[in-house]
């Protein structure tokens, strides 16, 4: 176009092939649904969260509010969950303390390696209809649990008869699973 006055490059570029809507139509729509479904994968991958609570959580003393030990949550063949203490924190951790107070076949048995919760059952989003030992005391209580949104809290709560009649702890995801005495 070089050679050309401006009248005839005017001319040339009016006489060019213009592309089909129709064709460009359909590959707009075409990359459009693709990047859909990209931002929908990506979306997904951020999204999901632990949605059960099986794995290790620390527990927190009411009292002292500070941490008190690390419960290893496992799922049955029967597909309810169960949990034990796997070590105490704190002022808690002594391999030798005994649920002295407990009634049943856990009498005098050691805290460390004790099966505190039992025969959680899936309801919906939580899990209930099992129980919860508390071996300071040797109660036992009817137990419910849920996951918060984040997957990394998770609410326990313990009650007698109705659960209005109880009391809630938050547990927290134990991140450091890998420690040896966090997998016996």
């Amino acid at each position: 176009m070089t050679g050309l006055n401006l009248k005839e490059q005017m001319m040339h570029i009016l006489n060019m092939k213009r592309p089909d809507l129709r064709s460009s139509k359909k590959s707009a729509f075409g990359i459009a649904a693709v990047a859909c479904a990209l931002v929908a994968n990506v979306a997904d991958a951020f999204a999901e969260t632990p949605v059960d609570p099986v794995g290790v959580w620390q527990t927190i003393d009411d009292s002292t509010h500070q941490p008190a030990a690390l419960v290893q949550i496992t799922r049955g063949s029967d597909g309810t969950l169960g949990g034990k203490i796997i070590r105490g924190l704190g002022a808690n951790n002594s391999p030798e303390r005994r649920c002295t107070e407990c009634s049943d076949e856990r009498k005098d048995q050691t805290i460390q390696g004790m099966t505190n919760i039992r025969e959680m059952k899936q309801d919906g989003d939580g899990w209930d209809g099992g129980r919860i030992l508390d071996p300071v005391n040797g109660r036992e209580y009817s137990c419910k649990m849920h996951l918060d949104a984040s997957g990394q809290k998770l609410v326990v709560r313990g009650y007698i008869g109705v659960s209005l009649l109880g009391r809630s702890q938050t547990w927290t995801r134990y991140s450091d699973a890998t420690e040896p005495s966090a997998r016996n």
